[in-house]
């Protein structure tokens, strides 16, 4: 694949190249499904509170509206979303599917790893 050739690999992309002009990092995930990257989580909570805002079309406005949005999501929800995030790897880890692992994140949502006996719950709970 062109990409990974070597002429490819060690050049940043725009993006980078923009971060780091304003003294940031981008850091590239691979991709998975929402659950799995808590930031995805932090993105559609901002995207929720940005809704609230007044239409505008100008791009001051949606600039300013933007970074009021990410400011405004609380650090609680930031930490709810990681430790939604972890119960989630915990339970594709210990094999289960997504139906499941939907369950078990509801059922121990005050809990950072699932139990070991999760199996034998979802057994009883008619999920296997």
């Amino acid at each position: 694949m062109l990409y990974n050739e070597p002429d490819f690999v060690n050049v940043k992309s725009l993006l980078e190249i923009a971060c780091e002009a304003r003294g940031f990092r981008a850091i590239f995930f691979p991709k998975f499904h929402c659950e799995l990257n808590f930031i995805e989580q932090c993105w559609g909570y901002s995207k929720q509170l940005y809704r609230k805002f007044p239409v505008s079309s100008k791009e001051a406005d949606l600039e300013r509206n933007v970074l009021a949005a990410l400011e405004s999501v609380p650090l609680d929800a930031i930490r709810r979303f990681s430790t939604r995030s972890l119960r989630f790897m915990d339970a594709y880890r210990k094999g289960l599917d997504g139906k499941q692992a939907a369950w078990a994140s509801k059922r121990y949502r005050g809990h950072h790893v699932l139990p070991e006996t999760i199996m034998a719950e979802l057994e009883t709970a008619g999920l296997t």
